[in-house]
């Protein structure tokens, strides 16, 4: 029987435009633009001056906050500017930008990756390291968690004292429209995946490991089956296709019947999730020292002259990667950063790729939602739908009306802003934007 979760939606999976394009490696041109906050925590400060020249995964950005991750120049090439520049999650962010010399001349101490990626010696070398060491090169290579969220590895990787992990979930859902460049990542560099998954399941003395993959697509789960054979402690989890399969919280429910608590953290519950090519990453920062200056990217929507998947570096400008997928014959309605259910809306497309940036959507008039919301009907369909079992159309008039009491009675903060309320409302109400207000007024 297919697991899953109480509620969601099925939207429109759009996933066939580019399930089948494999990833194609590209290069930045003559600049890239590195924001100094690309995750969950306090920004980083610059530890470069202009001028400075720096090497391709040199660290240019940290912070001595224990919730934020450094940044590296995915180039190499010379500090131009170090300013406020538009970010793509909204407002200014102070950023460095590099300009490229295109040689590519690697940092001190990042390695060839010499690693067998056969079965004996992966789990040879995995049981030879340090959990302590695996964390320590996690934090030192930035890595955050690459299915948008952005959350610091390293802090999902040090549990509150006395918390025991038993159980590593590995998030391969995808359950956003559009989005196949974690779908890529399974079938391109699958045992880079399995790596890295025991390398956090090392860190964190879990007993298992979970796959979680949802039943449209096949191929992956088939082989991830395959190769997965040889590990003891590995199993792959088939969910139903249904969003937001891949939040955590209803991930965790789905895959080992377990439900973390209101305002808590999947640890609660001793689990630890990533994204499966947030895998990849930890492996490659171990083995090699490797920051995580690159990520898979699905390029897609109608507006779109070729979707495709890339693999792009941080701190790209979105008009290249637009412009790697044959740019756009028409102009687009709408451009968003992440999947249409939660990814953010943007105003332009000279702002630069950062770690979370999963997908990025070029959307005809026809994809879009509407720029005008009816009346509530009282219908009750956001409530069936709702993953977290709250009264969204509740929230909606209790945020409207600015009633804060009724906001925290109603548990607004619980809200993850998945938009399943919003796209089963047959009034087309902008229910999400309503409660981001709401949420908004209690801060």
């Amino acid at each position: 029987m297919l697991k899953t979760f109480r509620g969601g939606i099925h939207p429109p999976e759009k996933k066939e435009i580019t399930e089948k394009i494999p990833s194609l490696p590209i290069s930045p041109k003559d600049e890239v633009i590195i924001p100094l906050r690309q995750h969950i925590g306090a920004p980083c400060e610059p530890i470069v001056s202009v001028g400075d020249y720096v090497y391709m995964g040199q660290k240019i950005g940290e912070s001595t906050s224990f919730v934020s991750a450094p940044v590296h120049s995915s180039v190499s090439g010379t500090v131009k500017e170090i300013k406020p520049y538009p970010h793509p999650t909204g407002g200014m962010c102070m950023s460095i930008i590099i300009e490229n010399d295109h040689k590519d001349t690697l940092a001190e101490g990042i390695k060839p990756f010499t690693l067998d990626l056969l079965p004996d010696k992966i789990k040879e070398y995995v049981d030879s390291l340090d959990p302590k060491e695996i964390v320590s090169k996690v934090k030192e290579a930035g890595i955050t968690g690459m299915g948008g969220a952005s959350f610091p590895l390293h802090v999902k990787l040090s549990p509150p004292p006395g918390t025991e992990i038993d159980t590593v979930v590995l998030n391969g859902a995808e359950c956003e429209p559009y989005l196949t460049s974690d779908h890529r990542a399974m079938l391109e560099h699958p045992k880079l995946i399995i790596c890295g998954a025991l390398m956090i399941k090392k860190a964190v003395n879990a007993k298992k490991i979970l796959m979680a993959i949802e039943n449209n697509k096949p191929d992956a789960i088939a082989l991830m089956q395959t190769l997965l054979k040889d590990y003891e402690d590995f199993e792959v989890v088939v969910l139903k296709t249904k969003y937001p399969q891949g939040s955590e919280k209803q991930l965790i429910n789905a895959v080992c019947g377990r439900q973390v608590p209101s305002g808590g953290l999947p640890s609660a519950v001793g689990v630890v999730v990533s994204n499966v090519d947030t895998c990849s990453a930890v492996a490659d920062a171990v083995v090699r020292n490797m920051p995580l200056i690159r990520r898979n990217v699905t390029i897609s929507g109608d507006a779109v002259a070729n979707p495709a998947n890339l693999i792009a570096r941080v701190g790209m400008k979105f008009e290249e990667l637009f412009e790697a997928a044959g740019g756009l014959k028409e102009n687009p309605e709408k451009i968003i950063m992440g999947g249409p259910m939660m990814g953010m809306a943007q105003t332009r497309v000279d702002v630069p790729m950062i770690k979370g940036t999963s997908g990025i959507l070029a959307l005809s008039k026809a994809e879009t939602f509407g720029d005008k919301e009816g009346t509530c009907i009282k219908c009750g369909k956001c409530v069936d739908v709702c993953p977290m079992r709250l009264m969204p159309n509740a929230l909606t008039t209790f945020a409207i009306a600015q009633d804060m009491e009724k906001l925290k009675e109603y548990n607004i903060l619980d809200c993850m802003e998945c938009g399943s309320c919003t796209f089963i409302c047959p009034q087309k109400r902008f229910i999400v934007q309503h409660i981001k207000k709401g949420k908004q007024l209690l801060k």
